[in-house]
């Protein structure tokens, strides 16, 4: 059975070793649900995701560079034929049961809210007696690292029970969801809680964000990076990455837990957005729907940057809100394009400038880094990567730095081990690992 698992894998774009690995989780995933008494197994890897760059530009409508991790989620479910789910993590030995309905409560922390608000919401959007499922899942994703593994629960919640449920074959579902980039729409509105098209929204899970993790993990390819916009989602190119190239990702050990301590910090910085875009509506008459829209022509940029001036003129807090603006702006529209074009002529010195100023307006003007992650960039940088970047939420998570594939080992061992000597305790919870630009969701 390993085997088979592990070459399907393989035959999917994953790499050798990963692959042989996650066929060891999917094998603990199975045993647990031979408890069960037996049935239709159905398996997915739903793998993490690294957004190369794109930090908080996605729920303003902006560009983000994707690709995923070969870390992820190893599910496997058997139909039930009553609304009762559970799911058991063999990884961490904890379980959640609940029953599928439009009135279930969601917990307001760990893992468990993000699973139950799936459930929840796809009661209130498919208005039928929904089916449950018996789910072990198995993970090797660093949680609240940056990498998504939130998100990845989100969708491995969704594809169970869409499967479980057959909602690709729902009227609801077909006048709404065409394509994956729809579906990864809809999957951000359900962690966000926000409506999407005529699937009306619920409370979410918290936190004001888009639907960039969904997009990479529903819609990469292995071995390229996609340059998405979004609200829509929308793949505007894909990107091959150099071939003696490959990640490696240095998880700081600094908790990035946007369902805890982080929420607030990780919602200041979306809800800027808004504010800039309520702003503009005001002095304008717009009726944009999202900053990226309000800001299209070069005219309104300028506009928007005058109206933010005169704010701050009048009142001081709005001073953050023009460099959170020109955080935007300058990863959306100056930085992506040009690194994308960069890796196209596989010029990787100009990439890596271009990562370095992504980093730099992060800890300037976005402000969501934290003295361990701008460190780690930088060591990345002084060790010979082609180039390093955090990513995800900020305020904590995980940096990648992008080198040979040849010295990737090795310099993982140089990377880990000068944090180590550094003077972070975080370093003492930290992780290091090489990963290629790998799949997306697996399903067999």
């Amino acid at each position: 059975m390993n085997s088979d698992v592990a070459a399907r894998l393989i035959a999917a774009g994953m790499s050798q070793g990963e692959a042989w690995k996650k066929s060891d989780l999917f094998a603990k995933a199975e045993r647990e649900l031979s408890a069960t008494g037996g049935g239709e197994v159905m398996c997915w890897f739903v793998p993490g995701r690294i957004e190369v760059l794109g930090k908080h530009t996605d729920y303003a409508g902006g560009r983000s560079l994707l690709c995923t991790a070969e870390r992820g989620f190893c599910v496997a479910a058997i139909p039930r034929n009553d609304p009762l789910v559970r799911i058991n993590d063999v990884v961490r030995r904890q379980a959640f049961e609940f029953t599928i309905s439009p009135e279930l409560l969601v917990p307001h922390s760990s893992w468990r809210g993000y699973a139950a608000v799936v459930a929840r919401r796809l009661a209130l959007n498919f208005p039928h007696q929904l089916r449950g499922a018996d789910i072990a899942m198995a993970s090797d994703l660093p949680s609240a690292a940056g990498m998504s593994s939130s998100s990845a629960l989100v969708v491995a919640m969704y594809v169970v029970l869409s499967a479980v449920n057959r909602l690709e074959e729902c009227e609801e579902y077909r006048a709404n969801i065409i394509t994956a980039e729809d579906l990864a729409g809809y999957l951000g509105c359900i962690e966000n809680g926000q409506t999407f098209k005529l699937l009306t929204g619920d409370a979410g899970v918290g936190t004001f964000g888009g639907s960039e993790d969904h997009t990479a993990i529903l819609c990469s390819e292995p071995g390229r990076l996609k340059q998405y916009s979004f609200s829509p989602v929308r793949l505007e190119r894909t990107v091959r990455l150099p071939n003696n190239c490959t990640f490696i990702i240095g998880v700081s050990g600094v908790v990035a837990d946007k369902k805890g301590s982080a929420m607030g910090r990780y919602n200041r910085a979306s809800q800027g957005i808004r504010s800039i875009l309520e702003l503009w509506r005001t002095r304008s008459g717009s009726n944009a729907m999202t900053l990226a829209e309000a800001a299209a022509s070069a005219d309104s940029t300028d506009s928007i940057r005058a109206a933010l001036r005169e704010a701050t003129s009048k009142n001081a807090d709005f001073a953050w809100l023009l460099d959170r603006f020109e955080q935007f702006w300058k990863e959306s529209e100056e930085i992506i394009p040009r690194a994308s074009d960069a890796l196209v002529r596989n010029d990787l010195e100009c990439f890596g400038q271009l990562v370095n100023e992504s980093q730099v307006a992060a800890e300037s003007l976005l402000r969501n880094q934290v003295p361990e992650t701008t460190w780690l960039a930088k060591e990345a940088s002084s060790l010979g990567a082609y180039a390093a970047s955090a990513f995800g939420a900020g305020f904590g998570g995980s940096v990648w730095a992008l080198v040979s594939t040849a010295e990737a080992a090795q310099f993982a061992r140089r990377w880990h081990r000068a944090y180590e000597r550094s003077s972070f305790d975080a370093a003492a919870q930290s992780e290091f690992f090489v990963t290629d630009a790998g799949p997306a969701l697996i399903r067999w």
